[in-house]
This record gives structure tokens, sequence and C-alpha cells, in this order.
């Protein structure tokens, strides 16, 4: 067996791009539900301890965030897409030695900007908080784990280059819920046992990123030093055919590594506009205070971001997945896999995500009361969330494989057009609908991108859109079969069960979720769909089931 037929775990057999897409799909699925179930569950006590501040804190909590998460974006460059990217390229080629040289000389460098990173959002927390002084102590809680990020994500990057998901997906589990476990018990001693100032505990709150991506750096170092041993082996069998600089390869990196990072930030810019124009809008239309307002942008934003942000965790697992391997099928030139691996990714996201999402709408009013309170508005902004939620899915795997075809400024320039779209409906569409103004703008921005990349990826790789889209609609015929079944369960239940009581909206959702499940992977099964899509193991599973 030559080394390019030795996988990086040692397989005996080299799997096939369907088998590989579905194996890592499935552990990039798994770390990222995972990671945003416990990242939604903790609302549950946590906005139940914070009491009557519960939408301030929750909205300071949000804004935080949308910082911190621009930061990470810049802190790490791009880092894990771009790494991934390059050493699938170069292992497709044999050169293992290149990629481990990329891997070491960019830890190093990504190490040092994080230090810098994490300094200029400590210092700079006043002017960016915009005059809320709450915000300032938040931020700067949250700077300690941009310092940690870059250096991770590095690894995480590695990982996923040798098309290996598991120790991303594992390591994202252990910061959640070593993150989880820490802001829960400093809310709790601060809440309940202590002070009560909400604001010390949402610093706390925020602080937990820090103690989570320890946990997950741990792991990762891990899974490292447990393969090493294989991949010093295929470092020794690399062909050395092409000689590259280390600075070469910096500036490589470097260059692959910003169309990521802004591409990549286009869902936390978007929020940023919303954050920066939201309030100030309203306040010129309307009369409602500074604490309504500020209750009025959870509820359009940190609330439903919690639960919509599981599905979109679905698109990026796939997209992360499906990186490496849009690269070497590209670099290898083969066409004909490559436009196959394009419709089936596509074909795969809607598979998952929608069902997913139309449950979500359908089961709407339990989960919010569950994750939160009875909240008739909450409820409604939850249901165009999520609408939202499968088109920012979709941008996220479009423009993840335009950049794994080189085309990263046609990617630049389609979320481009896609922003510009947002600001210019931003003002018109609050002003038209309130709270509900600034998803629609992003909606449609977001789809706009979202086409355009669909457009020029059909003309680089021709994949065969017509059957894609028969797909798609066998798809929504499906979803739509499932969601009759959930809206009959979930009637039922309510006859006997009071979905604005949290016990008895958890017990609808788990039985509701049950019966679309069962409902939903019986038609995938019957229609054969599910083979074509997951491969030939699924078959077995429809043979042991007795499907015919």
């Amino acid at each position: 067996m030559s080394n390019q037929e030795a996988s990086f775990e040692g397989n005996s057999k080299e799997l096939n791009a369907k088998e590989k897409m579905v194996r890592g799909s499935l552990w990039m699925t798994i770390g990222n539900v995972l990671s945003r179930l416990l990242g939604a569950i903790y609302i549950v006590p946590w906005y139940l301890w914070m009491g009557e501040n519960a939408k301030v804190a929750n909205s300071l909590f949000n804004k935080g965030y949308n910082i911190y998460a621009l930061f990470l974006m810049i802190a790490t460059a791009g880092i894990p897409g771009a790494i991934a990217k390059q050493i699938s390229y170069y292992n497709s080629q044999n050169e293992y030695r290149i990629s481990q040289r990329l891997f070491k000389r960019t830890l190093i460098i990504m190490a040092g900007f994080g230090v810098a990173c994490a300094g200029v959002m400590y210092f700079l927390s006043p002017i960016l908080a915009a005059g809320d002084k709450n915000l300032i102590p938040v931020m700067r809680a949250l700077s300690v784990a941009v310092l940690v990020f870059p250096s991770m994500s590095v690894i995480r990057g590695y990982f996923q280059g040798n098309q290996d998901m598991m120790p991303a997906a594992v390591s994202q589990i252990i910061e959640q819920v070593a993150r989880v476990f820490y802001m829960l018990l400093t809310a709790f001693m601060i809440m309940k046992l202590g002070s009560g100032d909400y604001v010390s505990a949402v610093v706390q709150s925020t602080f937990a990123a820090f103690i989570g991506m320890i946990g997950a750096y741990g792991a990762l170092i891990w899974f490292y030093l447990k393969q090493k041993p294989e991949m010093d082996r295929l470092v020794a069998g690399s062909s050395n055919e092409i000689t590259v600089s280390e600075t070469s390869l910096v500036k490589e990196m470097i260059r692959e590594a910003i169309p990521f990072i802004i591409v990549g930030s286009a869902i936390t810019i978007f929020k940023l506009v919303d954050q920066y124009t939201f309030e100030p809008i309203m306040s010129g239309i309307t009369s409602f205070s500074k604490d309504q307002l500020s209750a009025l942008f959870s509820i359009f934003s940190a609330n439903p971001d919690k639960l919509v942000m599981i599905i979109i965790s679905l698109a990026s697992g796939m997209a992360m997945t499906s990186l490496p391997l849009v690269t070497e099928a590209y670099s290898k030139k083969d066409e004909a896999g490559l436009a196959k691996l394009i419709s089936d990714n596509i074909q795969l996201l809607f598979f998952i995500m929608m069902p997913a999402t139309f449950g979500m709408i359908i089961l709407a009013e339990p989960m919010y009361v569950f994750f939160y309170q009875p909240d008739a508005l909450g409820v409604n902004v939850l249901i165009e969330a999520s609408y939202v939620g499968l088109i920012m899915g979709y941008f996220i795997l479009v423009s993840t494989t335009l950049q794994g075809l080189y085309k990263n400024g046609d990617a630049i320039f389609n979320l481009g057009v896609g922003l510009l779209i947002k600001i210019v409906l931003q003002y018109p569409m609050i002003r038209g609908f309130e709270v509900y103004g600034p998803l629609l703008a992003s909606a449609i921005g977001f789809a706009v991108s979202a086409y355009l990349m669909t457009k020029k990826i059909h003309k680089i790789t021709r994949f065969n859109y017509s059957l894609t889209v028969r797909r798609i609609i066998l798809i929504f015929i499906l979803s739509m079969l499932m969601c009759a079944s959930v809206f009959l369960v979930r009637s039922f239940l309510y006859l006997f069960l009071n979905p604005e009581r949290k016990f008895q909206a958890f017990l609808i959702i788990s039985l509701s979720v049950s019966a679309g499940v069962a409902t939903y992977g019986w038609l995938g099964l019957k229609t054969r769909l599910a083979d074509k899509l997951l491969g030939e193991k699924v078959s077995k599973i429809r043979k042991k089931l007795k499907i015919k």
C-alpha cells in the first residue's frame, strides 16, 4: 500500500469521497450539535437565576459575544479553514513533510497573534462598548479567551486538513462542558448566594469561555500526541518533490487565510450591524425606554440565536468536512468526482437542515417556553429566525465550497453584495416591521449572496443542477410529511399538557421530536433517499428494519 493510500488514521483502505463526507459530517455534527445543545440548555437555569434582569442580562451577554466573535475571527485570521485547505492540498500530492512544516510554523505565529489581539480587545473595550459601561468588563473577560483560541484553531484545522474530524468534535464537547459548568456555578453563587449583581454574573459567565478553551486545548494535544507516530510514518514516506521556503509557506497561508476571515465573519458582521443600528433606529421611531429596547434586542437576537445556531451548526460541520474534500478533488482535476461531490453536499445539507428547521418552527412555542418563558412575540420571532437560519446554513456551505475551489475573490465579492443589501434594507425594514425587520434584512442579504455563489460554483463544476433541485423538492415533501406527524403529536399532547409550563413543554418537545425523527427516518429509508445520500451502509439498516 502506497503512502497516498494510507489514511491519517491508518485504515487499510481509502474511503471514497462520499464515505469521507458522511463520516466527517457525522463527527462534526455530533460535536457541533452537542456543543450547541449544551450552549442552549444552560440558559434554562441561568435565565431563571437572573430573575427580573434576565432579558437585560442576556442582551448584555449577547452583545459581548458578538464583538468577541469578531475578534475570534480576526485573531484566527481564518486559519482553521485555510490550514485545512492547504494541508489537504499538500497531502494529496504526498507532501506530508510540507504539511508538517506549515502546521508548526503557523502554530508559533498564531500563538503570538493571539496575545496581540487579546491586548487590542482589552484596551479598546471602552470604545467598542459604545457608551454601555456594563459591557466593558464583559468584553475584557472575553479578551482572555482570545489568547488561547488562535493556536487552538491551528490544531483543529490541522486535523480537519487530514480529514480526521473526531478530535475537533470531541474538543468542542469538552470545551462546552467546562464552559457551562463554570458559568452555571458562578451564576448560582453570585445570584443566589452572593451579591445578586447580574453584571458580575454575566462577567463570570463570559470568562467561562477561557475555562472551556483550556479544556479543549488539552484534548487536542492528547489527540495530536496519540496520532503523531502515524503522521511521522507518512512524513518519512513523503515524495519531497516540491520545495517551499518558510517565508513562502507563511505568505501562502496569509493569502489563503484573509478570505476565510472575511467570509467566515459574515454572520457576525450581520449581527454587529443589528447591534449598532437596531436600538438607535428604534429610539428614533418609537418611545421605548433603553431597557425596553435592550429587551427587544434580546428577543430578536440573543434568545433565538441560541436555538437557531443548533441548526446552523449542522451546516458549519458539513462545510468544514467538505472543504478538504473539495480542495482535494479540484487539485487532482477530478471533474466528475468534484461535480458529484458538490451536488451530494448540497443535497445532504438540505436533507439534514430542512426537517430540523421545520421541526423547530412547529415546536417553537414549547421550545421558547422551556428555554426562556411564555412570550408570544418571542415565539413568532423564533419562527422567523428559523427560516433565516436555513438560509444562513446554505450560505455557509456554498461560501466554504467556493473558497475550496480557490475562488476567494468571488466569495468576498458576493458576500459584499449581500452585506450592502443588508445595510440598505436595515432602516426601512426596522421602520416597517420593527423587531422582525433586522431578520428580514439579513435573510434577503444572505439569500442574494448564496444565490450568486451557487451560480459561480455551477459555472466552475457543472454539477447536476436539475438532479440537485429535484432531490431538494423531494426532501421538502418528506419534511412536510414529517411536520404533519409532529403537528398531530403536538396537538394531541396539547389536550392534556400545558405548553406554558417548563417540564410539560419539555415532554411535548421530546415526544414530538421522537415522532418526527421516526417518521422522517422511515420516509428517508423507504424512498431510498438516505441510501443515495449517506452511502451503502444505510441500506443495511433498511434491510434490518425490513423496509422495502
